[in-house]
């Protein structure tokens, strides 16, 4: 119960934080906003989206915009030393990983919430006809992206390229979860939606959450204490 609560505790500082200022979510908001409009322009022809654009151009809005929100809120505990504050307090080191993965997530879904709907209407993506395993795919594949995120944004909550470092370190180890999150998503747009193949992907997935969230646990204390 203690460590749940020393979770909830991290998350909760995070989120009265950003419903104060809303600065993260409305920047990372506006930023998926603007990716999902600036592909439309490209890939809508004549009113006609390019086939299979949709699923790819979902995955791509959400992780940029991921990175930002990743790159924003380690930013804002480097400015006011929160983050050594929190290393020096009784908090085990596996639950304040916890409690600020899950205030990424919880921000990411925010965004989901206006992305989703948006691509679904821009490219005419039945994104909504199997709903279970859409938000399966979207829960699974967010999750692993922020574990490997939040790991790689405290790491880097000091170094002067952080901005630069995150998305470079960040990326090529969340590729085999994005591209099987936009597998998983394309095989549900088909006009015969192939949900074996949409389950397979998830499986993956599922599979990437496991390794990458055990990881992450494994190598947070040392990589901080460092």
């Amino acid at each position: 119960m203690r460590f749940v609560r020393d979770v909830w505790t991290v998350t909760r500082k995070d989120l009265l934080i950003e419903s104060r200022t809303r600065e993260i979510l409305l920047t990372t908001m506006f930023f998926a906003l603007a990716c999902v409009l600036v592909f439309a322009f490209g890939f809508v022809r004549e009113g006609r989206p390019v086939q299979d654009a949709a699923a790819g151009i979902l995955w791509i809005a959400i992780a940029f915009s991921g990175t930002l929100a990743l790159g924003r809120a380690f930013e804002r505990e480097r400015q006011g030393e929160t983050l050594r504050a929190l290393l020096m307090s009784p908090i085990d080191r596996p639950a304040l990983y916890l409690g600020k993965l899950l205030g990424i997530l919880i921000l990411l879904s925010a965004v989901e919430l206006l992305v989703v709907p948006l691509v679904a209407l821009m490219f005419q993506a039945p994104l909504f006809d199997h709903p279970l395993l859409m938000l399966g795919l979207l829960a699974a594949g967010t999750l692993g992206f922020a574990a490997v995120g939040t790991l790689f944004a405290a790491m880097l909550v000091r170094a002067r390229s952080r901005d630069v470092m995150l998305p470079v370190l960040l990326y090529p180890i969340t590729v085999p979860g994005i591209i099987a999150g936009v597998r998983g998503t394309a095989a549900l747009l088909q006009p015969e939606a192939d949900q074996p193949m949409a389950l397979a992907w998830l499986a993956m997935l599922v599979f990437f959450d496991v390794v990458f969230v055990t990881m992450s646990l494994w190598t947070f204390e040392p990589v901080m204490t460092d």
